[in-house]
């Protein structure tokens, strides 16, 4: 798709988002797309799409920058998987609807990934192993695996040794998790070969005021699957795209991390 034929879509894209509901953590105040945002958005796709295509790989996990994370010293906020089919570039992956406690998994392009109101237009992603990709890509297609370790209820911040909640990166992690292990069949096992495998979370220091604060103001934050050992002491633990990039590369499950814009 050349630049014409993206200027094309842009005034079609505004109107369709225009009524579309907030997803994967935003608020639920309407706002109506702009044509260079959508413009951008759309051209960000295209141009990962490019990259994906010269990679020659199946599957890879992908990233966006949805929020500005800079003061947790963290870059990417959301992601997912994206996976070959046919010709076309498909992401699997969960949103959180309008700031609520619960959220469900999409299958969208990747114009629609990007298009969720970024904070920056940037895509980052990682070629897995072809090992990982072989087994992973059957249960990325089958609407039913690919749910199997889905929890509805969701925490921003969901501490990623427990079940109580599950978010989006976290479903993601554990997923995989799921495809290379054929015991890792409850999230309970899937969060053991996660450990046995080296994954380390990121730890946020949050203190007990903002605590206070986000538990009272956002339904899609909580606290209490933390241990109190660690939540009382500002450490807060939890799946962020950083640290599972780094764990893949590290762990050689995948190559270096790609960016985009």
């Amino acid at each position: 798709m050349n630049a014409t034929a993206i200027r094309t879509l842009v005034l079609g894209a505004c109107m369709m988002l225009a009524c579309a509901t907030a997803q994967a953590g935003r608020s639920c105040e309407q706002k109506h797309p702009t044509v260079n945002g959508v413009q951008r958005s759309l051209a960000l796709a295209q141009e990962t799409a490019a990259r994906l295509d010269q990679t020659g790989a199946q599957v890879v996990a992908i990233a966006r920058v949805g929020q500005d994370l800079s003061p947790y010293h963290l870059h990417y906020s959301h992601m997912g998987f994206a996976y070959r089919d046919g010709k076309t570039w498909r992401v699997v992956h969960k949103l959180n609807q309008c700031g609520a406690a619960r959220a469900d998994l999409y299958r969208q392009g990747l114009g629609e990934f990007f298009m969720d109101d970024p904070f920056d237009y940037e895509a980052g992603f990682v070629v897995l192993t072809p090992e990982v990709q072989a087994r992973l890509l059957p249960a990325l297609r089958d609407n039913t695996r690919v749910a199997r370790l889905n929890t509805t209820a969701y925490n921003m911040v969901a501490y990623p040794w427990s079940v109580m909640y599950q978010q989006s990166n976290q479903w993601a992690l554990e997923t995989l998790a799921m495809t290379q292990e054929p015991a890792a069949t409850t999230r309970e096992r899937a969060q053991a070969w996660l450990k046995l495998h080296g994954y380390e979370p990121t730890t946020l220091k949050i203190s007990a005021f903002k605590r206070l604060g986000a538990r009272m103001t956002a339904a899609n934050i909580a606290f209490d699957d933390h241990p109190n050992a660690k939540r009382f002491t500002d450490r807060i633990e939890t799946v962020t795209v950083d640290s599972v990039f780094a764990w893949l590369t590290n762990s050689g499950l995948g190559g270096a991390v790609q960016a985009v814009r």
